[in-house]
């Protein structure tokens, strides 16, 4: 992870660091699923429970459910590894989860797809997943019916495999403008879409990425994120990197490249108000002895050169990952639109109110979190590495659990003798945050089996779940009997999501005039009228 340093006067404002006493978490054993929940400080207003646990998961990064309510997650089993052993095939996979008994927990799981390096992220597409795994993106899909992937093609490459895994390619996010956005962490590659070899590559240094399968285009895009990619009802894009746990993508890339000369400074704004570059986390859990004997090593250094500096051990960001925008309603009108994000390094989950400001947000605590966390956990081994919303409005915590998180690279040789970097590898969970006294987890209603009329109407349902996965298939269908209905939507529609997505589907047909140019850029509502001058 990223280390923190600060001007020494600076720090010495803020607070007197290290009052914890700082033993040796290395030595305590991990906690049982049902444990690591009774160790959580959560919001009064909320339960939580564990969804899926090992034996069933190891290693999670992401779960996505399909339009059939099916749950697919990704298992990063080659972490924090860069290549597997020699002689070995990768060890990252996709599970299919099940709850067969209908109880709301899972029971049931099975290999989708394995031997994947390094598989950090999923997107349903057409009955299958479109697959992040450096230096690829994959496209897989059960053909026959078997719950297995017998369909692999690679539909891009070129992204860059040489780095920490925590940083490349991932986070893919279909947003309303009908382009796949995923993080790159700005590293160097040169991609190809091999579905078409005749088209340029491009280069995505600096960089993240973004593509459409309907319209075969890709290109590079505004960041850049490492692992975090929250994307609101408008296409607003709020991004994570490890210290800097919020930023909104300001400016997108395509509008810098019609000016090659012009040097734009960020594109990307951190928009804290509760600290900038580095923002206070209230953990419950004392830092690691390895952290705290590098701590020293470092300050030492600082010291001895002369340098201004103060090596910050805990209590602020270090390791911030999976901000995800909840577009539920379940949980309670406060916490619509807002930010998730864990810290994996201080075992906690991080909530930011977002406003506007300006031609950028501003992010906040809640009210009542002003010096506490949405959730904290007393278990060292608890990381927050990403979040889902489920069709019933439910937030899922998704939860590498692992003893050490760092990779070792951010870590002096003279420490890691004594630290196993894969304590923890078969272990993983999947909580459900519900408010208290909602029942248990339900599948929802098979989206699939919908003809394209009743997925408009779905264009303005409450839960961001259905809206998004209606968008989805009306995008793959492609369907031009649905014109007249996506124009009276624009028109006449009450949701103002509803209307920005229909314009969006016209858009996908071709079906884009004059007036519904007009009808967006007059709409009453103001991130409409933004998208109709896009």
């Amino acid at each position: 992870m990223v280390r923190t340093f600060l001007n020494r006067n600076f720090v010495a404002t803020i607070l007197c660091l290290l009052v914890w006493s700082c033993g040796s978490e290395e030595s305590l054993s991990p906690r049982t699923a049902e444990e690591t929940v009774a160790s959580f400080q959560l919001h009064p207003a909320l339960q939580a429970e564990v969804f899926a646990s090992e034996p069933l998961i190891r290693d999670p990064v992401e779960m996505v459910l399909d339009e059939d309510g099916r749950i697919f997650v990704a298992e990063m089993v080659d972490y924090p590894d860069y290549d597997p052993p020699e002689g070995q095939p990768p060890r990252s996979r996709v599970s299919l989860l099940e709850d067969r008994d209908g109880d709301g927990v899972i029971d049931h799981s099975s290999v989708f797809a394995d031997q994947l390096l390094h598989a950090t992220s999923l997107l349903p597409w057409k009955g299958g997943l479109i697959v992040t795994s450096a230096p690829d993106i994959l496209y897989l899909k059960d053909t026959d019916g078997d719950g297995k992937a017998d369909q692999r093609e690679v539909l891009f490459t070129g992204f860059n495999d040489q780095v920490d895994p925590e940083g490349r390619i991932t986070n893919l996010r279909l947003s309303v403008d009908n382009w796949i956005y995923a993080s790159n962490h700005g590293h160097e590659g040169t991609v190809r879409f091999l579905r078409d070899p005749e088209a340029p590559p491009v280069s995505v240094q600096g960089t993240d990425f973004r593509f459409r399968l309907d319209k075969g285009l890709f290109e590079a895009a505004s960041g850049p994120t490492q692992f975090g990619q929250g994307v609101d009802d408008w296409g607003n894009r709020f991004i994570t990197q490890n210290t800097i746990h919020v930023r909104h993508v300001v400016i997108p890339w395509r509008y810098l490249t019609r000016n090659l000369f012009l040097d734009p400074g960020n594109v990307s704004q951190d928009i804290s108000d509760h600290g900038r570059p580095a923002a206070r986390m209230f953990q419950l859990t004392a830092p690691q002895q390895w952290r705290v004997e590098r701590t020293r090593m470092r300050q030492q250094r600082y010291d001895e050169q002369g340098v201004d500096r103060v090596e910050l051990l805990s209590g602020y960001f270090t390791g911030a990952s999976g901000g995800t925008i909840y577009d539920g309603v379940s949980l309670g009108e406060e916490f619509r639109g807002n930010l998730f994000t864990g810290d994996v390094s201080g075992n906690l989950v991080h909530r930011d109110v977002l406003a506007p400001q300006g031609a950028t947000f501003v992010a906040s605590r809640a009210p009542d979190e002003e010096e506490r966390e949405f959730l904290a956990s007393t278990d060292p081994w608890f990381r927050p590495c990403n979040f889902a919303v489920g069709p019933d409005g439910s937030l899922f915590i998704i939860d590498i659990y692992r003893e050490f998180i760092e990779t070792p690279a951010s870590i002096p040789e003279e420490l890691k003798k004594n630290m196993d970097f894969h304590s923890g590898t078969d272990l993983g969970r999947i909580y459900r945050i519900s408010r208290k006294g909602s029942g248990p987890y339900k599948t929802p209603q098979r989206l699939s089996e919908l003809d394209s009329s009743e997925l408009v109407q779905l264009l303005s349902h409450e839960n961001g779940w259905h809206r998004r996965t209606a968008h989805r298939l009306l995008l793959e269908r492609a369907d031009p009997g649905i014109t007249p209905e996506l124009r009276n939507v624009v028109h006449h529609g009450e949701s103002p999501q509803a209307r920005l997505y229909a314009a969006y589907l016209l858009e996908s047909l071709d079906q884009v005039d004059e007036e519904i140019a007009r009808k967006l850029i007059n709409d009453p509502h103001p991130e409409v009228r933004r998208h109709g001058v896009l």
